[in-house]
């Protein structure tokens, strides 16, 4: 996030992985004046803020998505290595049905087999020997569980933050609104003081 925080603010903005956090203000008065700014500034500052977090959340939310996708994978991946490794030296042939294009699939006869294919992305497919691609795959499904555990506390931590943000604009706006109304008292008090 990019913008800086108003000076005045009560110190450094502590941060989670580049999250900054929000700082709940207790006395808006007193922030207006040591930040210098006026209400509208002050309120401009915290929606501009509050998009952001928006922005992240979003993000954060797709990465959440896409690991919630990959762990199922991972994890049938895992399942076919551990039945080929079952049925390595049985003579045992296996049938199994693959998705060739989204929707179309084939059968396959497996024969006895020391290696797999597995799919890395960009167009990158290697063999591996079936304790290789096991091992991996394990691997790459810790680190995927642990991603997604780094991601949910990331989201709760924006949610927090988004909550402040939202009740800070709301006590600015609240403060905005009483000290216009007092502005517009005391001229009218003034003025029927004056009849």
């Amino acid at each position: 996030m990019s913008s800086s925080s108003p000076s005045g603010s009560g110190g450094d903005l502590s941060e989670r992985r580049g999250i900054p956090a929000a700082k709940f203000i207790q006395d808006v008065e007193t922030y207006l004046s040591q930040s210098s700014l006026d209400s509208n500034s002050a309120l401009a500052f915290h929606q501009e803020r509050l998009q952001q977090y928006k922005v992240v959340e979003m993000k954060l939310l797709a990465q959440q998505r896409d690991l919630q996708a990959k762990i199922p994978d991972i994890e049938k991946c895992l399942e076919v290595c551990g039945t080929l490794e079952a049925r390595k030296g049985t003579g045992e042939a296996l049938l199994a049905d693959f998705e060739v294009s989204e929707g179309i699939y084939s059968r396959a006869c497996i024969e006895d087999t020391d290696s797999v294919c597995l799919w890395l992305g960009a167009n990158v497919m290697l063999e591996y020997s079936c304790e290789e691609a096991t091992a991996l795959l394990k691997n790459n499904l810790e680190n995927a569980k642990a991603s997604l555990e780094v991601l949910v506390a990331d989201l709760q931590f924006l949610r927090d933050q988004v909550t402040v943000t939202q009740v800070t604009i709301a006590r600015i706006y609240n403060y905005d609104v009483q000290q216009r109304r007092v502005k517009q008292v005391v001229p009218t008090a003034i003025t029927a003081a004056d009849s």
